[in-house]
């Protein structure tokens, strides 16, 4: 529908915030997402201020039988933040992040980013896990579950909720916690945004020195599988407290990387510690002992903050973007040789295949603690992200992760892949990530909104 025939002037009185519809000069603006997939036109746009303003815009919503969707970073591969004449919410009025380093916890609007969180926490050498890209917002990523470069240190981002302040389906502003709601806060996390829009959180945060120490080793594709095979056996053997990441990238163009790598694609293990630079050359002492020499290194101190950015101008706002991703227990020598024999046919620059390993806190809360889809047995997210400069070679790269992951499939868990990076609608794959948890899931669904208002996401139905 368009706003033909619903009470804009009605909405704006009503909301203490702003209300944007395609006649107002900043709709265009105010209507774009990370993802260049997309160029949907909702029918209105709301701003609010408050909690209480979310849950005037949803009912209004409600009333006039508009569609809904719900906006926190934008930055989904999916495109859900945004739908053709819907009413689009966007929380990024409510990104305040107030820490209180007495408690160690940290209160985080709905609206806020990973930046905004990282920047605020590490002034008093506290942190919780984020994602690898810092204009993510913290919503959509927390109630995915959440990984990030702490998350064998910290776990993922949603074993630090606390509480959270939820606006309901049916306009009803709610507390979900351990006290209030329990089987609320089970659901918001990792069950994603199917069962309130949740306007704050409360995190745990936890000890982090603000400086960490990282050394990243890169390997052409001719070294890819010894180097990949070296990272694999040291990140299953890290100390604790440290943690990384293994990566098929482009090197980029910058002065620490030889003028004829720029560019070229090949394959990287990242270790970070956040103690001595001494202390963490001689935890990767066994990689490089193991490993080919590798064509270039970065061993260096850097802000946590700078950390989490490191990765963000690879990921440029308004390119077509693509995504597909699986949980590997073991990613043995015939998985390595897939990727390292396909990365180089990608076209784009942009495209990146990370695989986060899963283990250490992230293994040490319960299989039934969080409605995360995913066993908490240690193992590796392998995730393929196609981001094209050129829309032209969209196609090709789209089909490229989609063909290297049929590859993978194989040697992948029945427990599917992490719902953040689930782009296709695809009821199935949810329900195969869910596994055993999907029919609580459901029957909360029922309880919280029985009508599927909250429907743009990884889909949970109704039970």
């Amino acid at each position: 529908m368009t706003t033909a025939g619903f009470d804009i002037e009605g909405l704006r009185a009503t909301i203490d915030g702003v209300v944007i519809t395609p006649k107002d000069a900043e709709y265009d603006a105010a209507r774009q997402v990370w993802s260049g997939s997309f160029d949907r036109r909702p029918a209105v746009i709301v701003q609010p201020a408050s909690a209480a303003g979310v849950a005037r815009a949803l009912l209004h919503a409600r009333r006039h039988g508009l569609d809904l969707t719900v906006r926190g970073g934008g930055h989904n591969y999916a495109g859900h933040a945004v739908a053709d004449d819907a009413m689009l919410i966007d929380l990024g009025a409510l990104a305040n992040v107030t820490v209180d380093p007495a408690t160690k916890t940290a209160r985080v609007g709905g609206g806020a980013t990973w930046a905004q969180v990282d920047a605020a926490t590490a002034e008093h050498a506290l942190a919780v896990t984020g994602g690898f890209i810092s204009d993510t917002g913290v919503g959509g990523l927390t109630l995915g579950g959440g990984m990030g470069w702490l998350t064998a240190r910290c776990g993922l981002s949603c074993d630090s909720v606390i509480s959270a302040q939820v606006v309901t389906a049916d306009g009803h502003i709610v507390t979900a916690s351990a006290d209030e709601n329990p089987d609320l806060h089970w659901a918001i996390r990792g069950g994603g945004g199917n069962f309130g829009i949740v306007t704050e959180f409360t995190f745990a945060l936890h000890d982090l020195p603000p400086l960490a120490q990282l050394t990243m080793l890169y390997w052409t594709p001719a070294d890819g599988e010894a180097g990949l095979a070296a990272g694999v056996e040291r990140m299953q053997t890290l100390p604790d407290g440290y943690t990384g990441a293994l990566l098929a990238v482009s090197s980029p163009p910058l002065p620490f990387v030889p003028e004829q790598y720029q560019g070229q694609p090949g394959f990287v293990t990242a270790v970070v510690g956040f103690g001595t630079p001494e202390e963490l050359a001689e935890v990767v002492a066994p990689l490089r002992a193991a490993a080919p020499a590798p064509a270039w290194e970065l061993v260096t101190p850097i802000p946590y903050t700078a950390l989490q950015q490191m990765f963000d101008d690879a990921a440029p706002r308004g390119l077509p973007a693509y995504e597909k991703s699986l949980y590997i227990d073991d990613l043995n020598a015939e998985v390595i040789a897939e990727l390292v024999a396909r990365f180089p046919q990608r076209k784009s620059p942009l495209t990146i295949a990370p695989i986060f390993p899963l283990r250490g806190r992230y293994s040490e809360t319960a299989d039934d603690a969080t409605a995360f889809g995913g066993s908490r047995q240690p193992c590796w997210a392998v995730n393929l992200s196609a981001l094209c400069p050129d829309p032209a070679d969209f196609d090709a790269e789209r089909a490229w992760v989609r063909d290297t992951w049929d590859a993978l499939l194989p040697h992948a868990r029945s427990d599917a892949g992490y719902i953040n990076f689930l782009v296709d609608d695809d009821q199935q794959r949810i329900r195969d990530t869910y596994g055993d948890k999907y029919s609580r899931l459901a029957a909360l669904k029922t309880t919280w909104d029985p009508d599927n208002i909250l429907h743009h996401n990884a889909n949970i139905r109704p039970a």
